[in-house]
């Protein structure tokens, strides 16, 4: 199998496919997804919690253990700003997901994912921690940075570049910045660091195929909550239309069992 890290190559990006519980992962990868991660949003969202609804770093660990349990292809965490403000929580939030076996995390810029970023010292010293602790684990571990204030609204693409380019000194195996206003200004973010960079597919850039991404230079794209909003989507339509209109006609989309059940024995 291919490691996690090898699957990161510039100009030739691989779908992360965020799951959010143990039938979707297994569907995924039985599906072709050569790595798997977690989303936090997606998975609050199977709590009853809403997008950063405060999901405790045991349970974000919890629920990726059961998906590495579950699938034969590297499995990678979304964990939020790390469970803390500290440099230290960081690089503990690293060692423990090491432990479990997860091939790597993402932490962002982002206060409890709020609208609110830390500052660019101690943003960078969080990198740095975290990075610190990747390279003292037994296994190999891919750590990403994100710089999350232009989706947030907390900075624009100047800092965001600023950013990712300290995250990369800071020894940050990936780089990301979410949802950036334009294709140009991903373009700048792909050219402002050697380092692999990840796309997140939602919004306005599930607009554009894989094949735009590559010949950008991108090294992954990730879902985010975005699949798990599909499935939401889903319900929100057929649900409406049976009990506001006593409507079943929905339902005649609905998967084959069969074809669901066999993939969940795979």
């Amino acid at each position: 199998m291919t490691s996690f890290r090898d699957l990161h190559v510039k100009g030739a990006p691989f779908v992360l496919a965020n799951a959010w519980d143990i039938g979707s992962a297994k569907m995924l990868a039985v599906m072709g997804a050569k790595a798997i991660a977690t989303s936090s949003a997606a998975h609050a969202f199977t709590l009853g919690k809403p997008d950063g609804g405060k999901v405790s770093r045991d349970d974000a660990l919890a629920h990726a253990q059961d998906l590495i349990a579950a699938v034969d292809v590297p499995v990678s965490g979304d964990f939020e700003d790390g469970f803390g403000e500290s440099p230290d929580t960081c690089a503990e939030t690293v060692r423990l997901s090491g432990e479990i076996g997860l091939a790597g995390i993402c932490i962002e810029d982002t206060i409890e994912a709020s609208d609110k970023v830390y500052d660019f010292d101690l943003s960078v010293e969080r990198v740095r921690a975290a990075a610190a602790a990747a390279r003292a684990l037994p296994e190999d571990f891919f750590f990403v940075a994100r710089a999350d204030g232009v989706m947030t609204g907390a900075y624009d693409i100047d800092e965001a570049i600023k950013r990712i380019k300290a995250f990369d000194d800071a020894g940050a195996d990936g780089l990301y910045v979410p949802i950036p206003k334009s294709l140009e200004d991903l373009q700048r973010i792909i050219d402002a660091t050697d380092k692999p960079v990840n796309v997140l597919a939602a919004g306005p850039y599930a607009k554009h195929p894989l094949s735009t991404y590559a010949k950008m230079g991108a090294a992954r794209i990730s879902l985010g909550s975005a699949l798990a909003r599909v499935t939401h989507a889903a319900i929100l339509e057929a649900g409406r239309a049976i009990l506001e209109d006593g409507d079943f006609s929905p339902l005649r989309n609905a998967a084959s069992g069969s074809e669901i059940d066999k993939m969940l024995l795979k």
